[in-house]
């Protein structure tokens, strides 16, 4: 079988490597952690204790799992919709070496403790500025590859993915603008409430543009492509991405409901949140109405199973999301385990499934062979599913129930759980539940990796090059 050497995959087999190395990292350490919460031996020393292993895990599974999916992912679409090489590909093969060096260095700073304590933007000065400087580059190859397409037409994946780079860049940027004191050691420019309001700018749009605009290129290019059907309404797909992209600039200050932060920007906030409802369901139905008359692939076609349950939990999110932002909801749920339940249903079933989906369909082509088990495929999303069910339904149960002792007072008005731990040790159970779910899914995603290294090993040489 001749190898295609109309485009160039170099970067897109390291980086979905790297990727794949990086999220059994990530998902290891979610495990352990999960663990430390419920037995507090299990933390061993200050270098792999809870507060320096959580930061690791959400790191390790947005930077090092789904941005270097990203990169693979985004550098094949971007060639395969142009159809035209890869701009620049000895700078891609580098920026892979590089960056794999600088996760690796930002995980020993985190292990090490040195930390601006805030959420998903942990990392201090010097590894800010390098995230910054790797994703230059990359936007540099992927809108130069853009640049010189041959394809007039830019499809809607093209969109998102651009859509990624500015976004990303804007927002990363933006909320870690610090001054140093020293080499690891800087402050925010931003004080107070301001310095919160930023963050949750950052922090929710973090979720807009990796874990929503990400999955979404990779949808939008996966599911005409499996099912072989015509996308339902490439309208419908521009009209969803304009109206997603304006909205969810304005959402972060949902996180903020009930603080100091000024009223009008919350209210603000939540009209943001339930109008996102309808850009993001308008991405569920165009996937549901491309399977119009394609619905029995769902039992014939492992790609189809993934990228349809994908969208399924991006649609159920973004229900509960919004929801979540109204304020009589919010004050139930908030800062209870529900919040981690509605996180990991989108990371563990959206994200999770559509670039399983996406490397499922990618690595055949890359490497010039058939994937090695259609059994295992299926296997797989099995594990994940019943794996990610389980954790989020319990999440969600413990949630609601730990909002409700918060809130539950005597005859008097006096609270009826006074102690904290009274509220604490019912969740032990659904913790260890948790930790199942967590260990199925790994499980899932472990035979996942096994079958894409199978796959990897019986190419031809030519491809493994």
């Amino acid at each position: 079988m001749p190898v295609d050497t109309t485009y160039d995959y170099r970067a897109v087999k390291g980086f979905a490597l790297s990727s794949l190395f990086w999220a059994v990292v990530g998902l290891l350490v979610g495990i352990l952690i999960s663990l430390q919460l419920v037995y507090p031996q299990l933390n061993f020393g200050p270098w792999l204790s809870y507060g320096r292993l959580r930061p690791i895990h959400t790191n390790a599974l947005i930077y090092g799992f789904t941005v270097p999916a990203a990169f693979s992912i985004f550098f094949f679409l971007v060639q395969r919709l142009g159809r035209t090489t890869l701009a620049f590909p000895g700078t891609a093969r580098v920026l892979l070496w590089v960056f794999n060096a600088a996760i690796a260095l930002a995980a020993l700073s985190l292990f090490a403790g040195m930390s601006q304590s805030k959420e998903y933007s942990e990392l201090e000065w010097p590894f800010d500025i390098g995230v910054v400087v790797l994703w230059v580059v990359f936007a540099i190859i992927i809108i130069g590859t853009i640049v010189r397409r041959k394809e007039e037409q830019m499809y809607v994946s093209l969109w998102y993915i651009l859509a990624t780079i500015v976004g990303v860049a804007i927002v990363y940027i933006g909320n870690n603008l610090a001054v140093p004191v020293s080499l690891f050691k800087s402050y925010s420019v931003y004080a107070g409430a301001n310095d919160a309001n930023v963050q949750w700018w950052f922090g929710h749009n973090a979720v807009a543009f990796v874990f929503t605009t990400i999955p979404l290129a990779v949808f939008y290019y996966i599911l005409p492509k499996s099912t072989n059907a015509p996308l339902y309404s490439h309208r419908l797909s521009i009209i969803g991405f304009w109206s997603l992209i304006f909205a969810y600039l304005w959402t972060g200050a949902h996180h903020l409901i009930y603080t100091p932060l000024p009223d009008w920007i919350q209210t603000v906030a939540i009209a943001f949140s339930i109008f996102l409802i309808a850009p993001s369901w308008a991405s569920v139905i165009n996937g549901y109405g491309t399977m119009k008359g394609e619905w029995g692939q769902m039992r014939s076609n492992y790609l189809v199973k993934f990228i349809i349950l994908g969208i399924t939990f991006y649609g159920l999110q973004t229900l509960q999301g919004p929801s979540q932002a109204i304020r009589a909801f919010s004050a139930l749920i908030h800062y209870t385990d529900w919040v981690p339940g509605h996180v990991h249903m989108g990371t563990m079933g959206w994200v999770t499934m559509t670039l399983s989906a996406g490397f499922y369909y990618i690595f055949p082509k890359i490497y010039n062979t058939e994937l090695y088990s259609i059994k295992l495929a299926n296997l797989h999303f099995w594990l994940v599913l019943v794996g990610q069910l389980i954790y989020s339904v319990t999440m969600w149960i413990t949630g609601i129930a730990q909002g409700a002792m918060w809130q539950a007072t005597n005859a008097d008005g006096s609270l009826k759980y006074s102690n904290f731990f009274e509220t604490l040790t019912p969740n032990f159970p659904f913790w260890n539940m948790r930790t199942l779910g967590g260990i199925i899914f790994l499980s899932g995603f472990i035979v996942f990796v096994y079958n894409i290294i199978q796959t990897v090993r019986k190419a031809p040489a030519a491809a493994r090059a």
